[in-house]
């Protein structure tokens, strides 16, 4: 036990494999949508799937892009479930 860490990660491979949906409201186009290519889509929200590992990141952009989360939920699952 000496010299283990007790919050090491069991098998990262089912960590990195999961895919998470965002609901997004509010997007509106700006410098850093065209910059990113992103596409804004006019209607009410938006649906963007983002890896696991890259949830932060992707977080962040949503939220300089104007926009915000709604729901977060597993790819697979409905929302509000």
């Amino acid at each position: 036990m000496l010299g283990q860490s007790a919050f090491a990660r069991g098998s990262s491979a089912t960590a990195d494999n999961r895919i998470f949906v965002y609901e997004v409201t509010g997007l509106q186009q700006n410098d850093i949508t065209v910059q990113s290519d992103s596409q804004i889509r006019t209607s009410a929200s938006t649906l963007v799937q983002v890896p696991y590992n890259r949830m932060n990141e992707k977080m962040q952009q949503i939220l300089r892009m104007g926009g915000k989360i709604v729901s977060v939920y597993p790819l697979g699952e409905t929302a509000g479930k």
